[in-house]
């Protein structure tokens, strides 16, 4: 019976592979379970569902489980297995914070993110049974939604600050810090015309069930949220670029699904000359005070032309400097360029999520399409000052590839991240209290200093968080100042920090952080169970399985 539904399932994935291919688009359904009725019992399904069923979601089918690799025949278990294509990916990450003594580096400085890449990568490489790399932490805790209060219509800055401090869970005799910022959303956006780009990797390697398939339905979801007014454009590229649409309006809907539909892969990959293409149609069908954006569908790999990651950064702050930004989404295991799409959303202005389930698609191109779409504020830095005479060191956890120098703060010609309509932004620091110990030595502080003359301030504080940004269309930056003092200690906190620490420990336990300390699952298990609230689209109950799986796999 075993061997029968195995053969069963292939003969389906053989379908969909070949109806993917064959360019009338892929279809066909996919269930696995374990038997345990949890939530990460799913249903993947390469054709979309009907527009109702996005707003109808459960916690029971947000997500899919099956395992999209090829399959192989293990003889000695007399079955089909299959494993994920990961001898090839190339993740984006740098070494960890130390940390640091207040008294000789008491600034902190780093980008905003809000990619969520790492997270669904995570959640495919558990699924898969394979240990996780590759993370950045800080994409892992972002990965969620926190119900921050946004700032009030009319707030002078498009952001609200919040920062709560308690014990450290994992460190006995620590804290841990948290600061975060919700981005105010836009009342309408519907006024504001798009002038989007379709650009399409149809390479040799995406020919597999997971990537041009799983791309062509992203970009059907994509399309459908779109307006009548918007100018929608499409280029492809494998050994050469073919621009298959250029300024088509939104309402011609039906005509740009055929063409998606009809897309096939193969052949080399010329990323580079793709690139190029779309941005000349960009600038060609500039809309002034519009939303000028490139969506490149990928699994990263560009072999052909301009090669280097530099060659590809210089390409794309160029035209960011025109106003023309660019998101990417990553697709595919085994040949994953995760460091090329990472620089290109960090320097295009953009935001990069990877895509590993149709559900997925929904999340990021349907439930969080304006926070994707609109940005509210560019170049938004953090700087946190730390109070030497109540915090003897920190360490910021996660943001490593995020890091700035302390003089970037204040340079209006150095690029950070991109905060779009309703994005929250969460970052965590790990404080060792004064008297708790030695911090070693680090850094020298480089800006006038808040807490630089004790005597003087007679301050109590904890830290102090700054915050610079500018408007969309602004090239001079705006500061926000947070002082976070006593009253931010507290033993009972939210459930937005319970269970975004729960996230942070886990990314300290499966990145094996020399940090992790007494970091454990079952510490992550019980905080974030305790604070999974509403749960709407069954996220928080995806991560509580994720979680259990990968104790099981570990």
């Amino acid at each position: 019976m075993k061997k029968a539904v195995s053969i069963l399932v292939i003969s389906v994935f053989a379908l969909i592979f070949a109806a993917g291919c064959g360019g009338t688009g892929p279809g066909g359904l996919f269930y696995h379970s374990d038997g345990a009725g949890s939530a990460t019992d799913r249903v993947f399904s390469m054709t979309p569902a009907p527009s109702s069923s996005v707003d109808s979601m459960d916690s029971t089918d947000f997500f899919s489980e099956f395992p999209l690799s090829e399959p192989w025949y293990d003889e000695e278990n007399d079955e089909w297995r299959y494993e994920p294509f990961d001898e090839t990916d190339d993740f984006a990450f740098a070494d960890e914070s130390p940390f640091k003594d207040v008294k000789t580096s008491p600034l902190s400085t780093f980008s905003a993110s809000v990619d969520t890449a790492s997270y669904s990568i995570m959640r495919r490489q558990i699924m898969n049974g394979s240990a996780p790399s590759g993370m950045r932490i800080e994409e892992l805790i972002n990965y969620f939604d926190y119900d921050y209060i946004a700032p009030v219509p009319g707030s002078e800055h498009p952001f609200s600050v919040f920062t709560e401090i308690s014990e450290a869970p994992w460190a006995p005799g620590h804290l841990l810090a948290k600061v975060g910022i919700q981005g105010k959303k836009l009342q309408s956006t519907e006024e504001i015309i798009n002038n989007i780009v379709f650009l399409i990797d149809v390479s040799g390697s995406m020919n597999r069930p997971d990537r041009l398939p799983l791309v062509i339905e992203s970009m059907k979801l994509l399309l459908s949220q779109l307006n009548d007014n918007d100018i929608i454009s499409i280029v492809t590229y494998a050994g050469n670029d073919k621009v298959i649409a250029d300024s088509v309006p939104g309402t011609e809907k039906d005509y740009l699904t055929r063409l998606l539909n009809d897309l096939t892969a193969g052949g080399s990959t010329a990323g580079a000359r793709g690139l190029l293409s779309a941005y000349e149609i960009a600038e060609k069908n500039f809309i002034e005070g519009g939303n000028n954006r490139i969506i490149l569908a990928t699994d990263g790999d560009f072999n052909v032309g301009l090669s280097s990651v530099k060659d590809i950064i210089d390409l794309v702050e160029k035209e960011r400097d025109k106003g023309i930004f660019i998101s990417v989404l990553g697709y595919g295991m085994g040949n994953l360029k995760d460091t090329v799409m990472e620089a290109i959303a960090t320097n295009g202005n953009g935001n990069y999520a990877y895509i590993d389930t149709i559900q997925e698609a929904k999340k990021v191109l349907v439930h969080e399409f304006d926070s994707i779409m609109f940005t509210i504020a560019k170049d938004v830095k953090f700087q946190v000052e730390f109070n030497p005479e109540t915090i003897s060191a920190y360490r910021l956890i996660g943001y490593d590839t995020r890091r700035l120098e302390n003089e970037d703060f204040n340079d209006d010609a150095k690029d950070a991240g991109d905060i779009g309509s309703g994005h929250n932004v969460t970052a965590f620091f790990e404080l060792i209290p004064v008297g708790a110990g030695d911090s070693g030595n680090a850094g020298n502080a480089v800006d006038p200093l808040r807490y630089s003359d004790i005597t003087t301030t007679g301050s109590d504080d904890f830290m102090t968080v700054k915050i610079r940004y500018k408007e969309p269309d602004g090239d001079v930056s705006k500061l926000i100042e947070h002082p976070v003092g006593p009253k931010a200690l507290q033993q009972q906190v939210s459930d937005n920090f319970k269970f975004a620490s729960a996230v942070a420990e886990f990314g300290l336990i499966v990145t094996d952080s020399r940090y992790k300390n007494e970091s454990n699952v079952s510490s992550v298990l019980s905080r974030a169970k305790s604070a999974a609230g509403e749960d709407t689209f069954g996220l928080r109950a995806e991560f509580l399985d994720l979680v259990r799986r990968f104790e099981r796999q570990s």
